[in-house]
């Protein structure tokens, strides 16, 4: 019965008002759907499209990371080695003994009379320190040169300094050479001043 009565009542009505009512449901549809559908949805959207590029960015700057992690190691590997190299030339406080050993051997080796060969203070610089020797030696001119060559040629810094020659004896060969010889060594936690104790 309800259905039937409602049909007559929708005869009754005029064309234009059915059209009103029509256009006015739809756009109360439409307007339900975009307010509780497509806003919601649209604002979803927009949040994971600036979630999306937050992780691009974040993808982005890792890769860039990434690459300059490899370029670091690269330049980490590249400053150890060097070190390890400065290592050979600069000796640690251990191996200086063994480095005076080889100095006076190779003074023997030149066939030079050793008569002085006495250790100077240490004297700080920057990240190293210089370990001066007084010495003298007696022999020909051609044999202190031989001898200062193989000073030049060992692995390790030693350097010739303050170099005086003068003849034994007038029109003698031999000469008595007096010079100072100087190594090196990286400054290690014992050649730091001491920090004073807090109270």
């Amino acid at each position: 019965m309800f259905p039937s009565v409602l049909l007559d009542t929708a005869e009754r009505i005029r064309m234009a008002h059915r059209i009103a009512i029509l256009a006015g449901t739809v756009l109360l549809l439409a307007g339900l759907f975009i307010y509780f559908v497509y806003l919601p949805k649209s604002e979803e959207i927009t949040m994971l499209k600036a979630d999306i590029q937050r992780l691009v960015q974040s993808i982005n700057q890792a890769k860039i990371k990434a690459r300059s992690l490899a370029q670091f190691e690269e330049e980490y590997k590249n400053v150890s080695e060097q070190f390890t190299e400065a290592l050979k030339l600069l000796p640690n406080e251990r191996e200086i003994p063994a480095l005076l050993r080889s100095i006076t051997q190779q003074g023997s080796e030149s066939k030079l009379e050793f008569k002085m060969f006495t250790p100077q203070k240490e004297r700080p610089k920057g990240f190293y320190v210089e370990i001066p020797f007084s010495l003298e030696v007696g022999g020909s001119y051609h044999d202190v040169a031989v001898f200062f060559d193989k000073i030049g040629s060992m692995e390790r810094i030693v350097n010739i300094t303050e170099v005086n020659m003068k003849p034994v004896a007038e029109l003698s060969n031999t000469l008595n050479t007096k010079c100072e010889a100087v190594t090196y060594r990286f400054k290690g936690q014992a050649d730091e001043p001491a920090q004073p104790k807090k109270k």
